[in-house]
């Protein structure tokens, strides 16, 4: 697993999330640059998460006063890097070994490509940060 170092900020920011939602976050990332915080669901979580018609997770974001975006942990890594990926579909996902380090090679369909970047790049690099911190996998490409 990578290096997870949780700032007061962030357990402070979990803390609430959880009371807001009702589900459990096992990490949280604050993306200054994207304006964001992610968190990292516990499985099975998602539903409570997001709530009915996003009611939760819309909460979440107007009283933390950032963007909420949430992934759901799996202790796979495969499908970890799939759920970093949503909603884009993913059809394949390998490791390569490169300098040392671990490296997700994540083929997608080709009318999802965008979706698996985002606007400017912002799906690909949360998926970098999560995978990093969560199963130190150094890297995330789109083959």
């Amino acid at each position: 697993m990578g290096e997870i170092k949780l700032t007061e900020e962030g357990m402070r920011l979990i803390s609430q999330f959880e009371k807001l939602t009702g589900a459990g976050s096992r990490d949280c990332v604050i993306d200054e640059k994207n304006e964001r915080v992610i968190f990292l669901i516990n499985p099975g979580e998602m539903g409570l998460a997001i709530g009915k018609k996003g009611a939760s997770i819309k909460k979440a974001s107007e009283v933390l006063g950032k963007r909420v975006e949430v992934v759901e942990y799996s202790p796979d890594p495969i499908q970890f890097v799939k759920n970093c990926m949503l909603p884009a579909q993913v059809s394949k996902v390998s490791f390569e070994s490169e300098d040392g380090s671990q490296v997700a090679h994540v083929e997608v369909n080709d009318d999802d490509r965008g979706l698996a970047i985002g606007k400017e790049g912002r799906n690909i690099s949360k998926a970098k940060i999560l995978v990093l911190r969560q199963h130190n996998i150094s890297n995330v490409l789109l083959d």
